[in-house]
């Protein structure tokens, strides 16, 4: 996609989140979004825009959909755009999400959306971690992606010969599955 595309899809999601912070219909609160990744870059085209979702709940395993984050995703048509999105906690940044720049956190933040739109993303991220920082958060989120694992495991057994659908606890599984291997692999 063109990068004025782009950069029209992020600052039409920030808008979203925006409507959303207040909804009672979806109850999934959404308080930061961020940018990350090439958008943040030169101006080029795009295939994806790479975003984190900070969501008001204790944590998030890396690669996986919080409670509510379906429903969030298409009531602010982020389903529906050309979105990579990640579902985060505080700090949003780890071995994927370098250096992200912050797009919305009640307020849409103009000064970055400009930044991204003249191809100088790069002077609004954050700064990065130091080696220290970088090691423990990926040892926080490989602790939080195990037990996900474990825990969907076992919900999954249990439903497995159970009347109804599997397919949503399969895909719990696969999400928290997916995420734990990419965090050992950062770790390797």
């Amino acid at each position: 996609m063109k990068w004025s595309r782009a950069v029209h899809h992020l600052t039409e999601l920030a808008e979203a989140c925006g409507r959303l912070a207040g909804s009672p219909v979806v109850p999934l609160k959404v308080r930061q979004l961020w940018a990350a990744g090439e958008v943040l870059g030169p101006e080029r085209d795009l295939e994806t825009v790479t975003v984190a979702l900070v969501v008001d709940l204790p944590s998030v395993p890396w690669m996986t959909t919080p409670p509510g984050g379906a429903h969030w995703s298409a009531a602010s048509r982020l389903a529906r755009g050309p979105f990579t999105a990640y579902w985060r906690t505080d700090p949003v940044w780890n071995h994927r999400i370098a250096r992200p720049a912050l797009v919305w956190d009640g307020e849409v933040k103009a000064e970055t959306l400009a930044a991204i739109a003249a191809g100088e993303g790069d002077r609004v991220r954050l700064p990065a971690p130091s080696a220290a920082e970088a090691a423990a958060r990926l040892t926080a989120e490989l602790a939080t992606s195990l037990a996900a694992v474990r825990s969907r495991t076992a919900e999954y057994a249990e439903k497995r010969w159970q009347p109804g659908k599997l397919e949503p606890r399969a895909d719990a599984l696969w999400e928290a599955t997916s995420g734990y291997l990419d965090l050992l692999d950062a770790a390797g």
